[in-house]
């Protein structure tokens, strides 16, 4: 079979560093029976270490060459291979609580995230490769210039801590930006717990529509100055300053306010 060329369209960066897969596979620790989800195996870099230690392997791969090319693989009985766009993906489809881990292409890496938020009650935990400017972003703490709407939407699911940093060299292709391993651990409640998420999830989009207007401006008619005196916010303050549980208790002080 000829050698697989990475495709762009795909956002295919294939990892080749043997220290950095050995430093993954055992961050994810897999025992044999864990039910292990993994999104993009490429040319199957983790997915054979994984496949070592694993009964059973579920891969989500959209490109048929490589499903092809993972069928001819001395593991390939340990495979469950769903083909498609992960983004259509229906991760409760693979009952049991899981463990997620993938090296998740930079084109899709953003709503991917944000899916997967919707499966953190089955999850133990997740550790994705990603661009490391979307890492830093994910964990980034108020008051610095990282800190965003995926810093808040993404602590409000997660646990999330920056564990290897990747450079350029470690992929064939090497990619044109710096990469990291983000560890995931789902923390309900971690930064309280919305009443309607949906309003949550929308007054913090608005809250950050323009970063640069104070929340007086970015949130007018969502919040009044009072409404953000109650939630402990100055009106002044820009949304990169407040931290993710004041979202919270500003969303749960608005919704209480309109039953009222």
């Amino acid at each position: 079979m000829q050698p697989h060329r990475a495709r762009k369209r795909f956002g295919q960066n294939f990892l080749q560093d043997t220290r950095i897969i050995a430093d993954i596979v055992h961050a994810v620790r897999p025992a044999e029976n864990d039910v292990v989800i993994e999104i993009g195996p490429g040319l199957a870099a983790i997915t054979a270490p994984l496949c070592a230690k694993l009964n059973r392997l579920h891969v989500c791969e959209i490109d048929r060459d490589i499903i092809a090319y993972l069928k001819q693989q001395p593991f390939a009985d340990k495979l469950e291979i769903y083909e498609g766009d992960v983004l259509q993906f229906d991760f409760r489809s693979i009952s049991g609580s899981k463990k997620i881990v993938g090296n998740l292409p930079y084109n899709i890496s953003t709503p991917l995230l944000f899916k997967l938020s919707e499966v953190a009650d089955e999850v133990i935990d997740m550790h994705f490769m990603l661009q490391k400017e979307v890492v830093e972003r994910m964990v980034a703490l108020p008051e610095s210039n990282d800190y965003g709407r995926l810093s808040v939407m993404l602590q409000y699911f997660f646990e999330m801590e920056m564990l290897i940093d990747v450079p350029p060299e470690s992929f064939d292709p090497a990619p044109k930006v710096n990469s990291a391993v983000v560890r995931m651990i789902p923390q309900k409640g971690r930064i309280g717990t919305a009443e309607d998420f949906c309003h949550f999830a929308g007054l913090v989009k608005q809250a950050f529509h323009q970063r640069r207007k104070t929340l007086r401006n970015n949130l007018k008619g969502w919040a009044n100055d009072d409404d953000l005196q109650a939630a402990g916010i100055s009106p002044q303050q820009r949304a990169e300053a407040v931290a993710p549980e004041k979202y919270v208790l500003l969303s749960n002080y608005l919704i209480r306010k309109q039953k009222d």
